[in-house]
């Protein structure tokens, strides 16, 4: 089913309808900054085994985790008071930040159980927001690209209805905002060691890290 919004102040009932969608286990679809994803709770099991079904891969692949703000990242990830100092700097936007997990997310997720690791995302979509609010939690995600989709060739971008067409005995919900543009790759900066590594650089600036 697409909901079709207006995406800086969608219809209160589409959001809570979202939020009990995810706290039953099921999935819903966006687009954030860098492109269109899948989230689910990263707690339900069940919704997460859905959430890599979809990506077609084992649960070795690590998914981002998005999320609202620092109080309720802190609870996943061990993010050092020097590494706060910087990022607070640049979220909401386009970044992943890899951190050393907590146990607690290790228990739910087998890749941050092998590695120790998760990825935080604090999107400045204000769609995205409005749902981590009301969800009051941060959501696992995987982005969508074209060659998930049958009918991609010919097709340029992803939109909901191609989402629906493919997906809908997975995907329970996508929220649609009509016009909105993707900035691009979001940049990955690794602050499990001692000094932060970039990882990739996407379209967020690295300044304030590297210098």
């Amino acid at each position: 089913m697409i909901e079709y919004v207006v995406g800086h102040n969608p219809d209160d009932r589409v959001i809570k309808k979202a939020s009990s969608i995810l706290k039953n286990g099921g999935l819903i679809s966006l687009p954030l900054d860098t492109n269109w994803v899948v989230v689910c709770d990263p707690f339900n099991s069940e919704a997460v085994s859905k959430l890599y079904k979809i990506r077609k891969v084992d649960h070795h692949k690590h998914f981002s985790l998005i999320c609202l703000n620092f109080q309720k990242a802190s609870s996943l990830a061990i993010i050092e008071d020097s590494s706060y100092a910087l990022i607070k700097k640049v979220i909401p936007g386009p970044y992943t930040f890899i951190f050393n997990a907590h146990k607690k997310i290790q228990k739910s997720l087998k890749a941050s159980k092998i590695d120790h690791q998760v990825g935080l995302r604090f999107p400045k979509n204000a769609l995205c927001q409005i749902l981590l609010n009301e969800f009051d939690e941060c959501l696992l995600s995987t982005h969508l690209t074209l060659d998930m989709f049958e009918a991609s060739e010919g097709i340029e971008e992803i939109y909901s209805a191609l989402i629906e067409e493919d997906y809908s005995n997975l995907i329970d919900l996508i929220i649609d905002p009509g016009i909105f543009e993707f900035q691009g790759l979001s940049t990955i900066i690794d602050f499990t060691q001692d000094t932060p590594e970039l990882i990739r650089q996407g379209v967020g600036s690295t300044g304030i890290f590297f210098r």
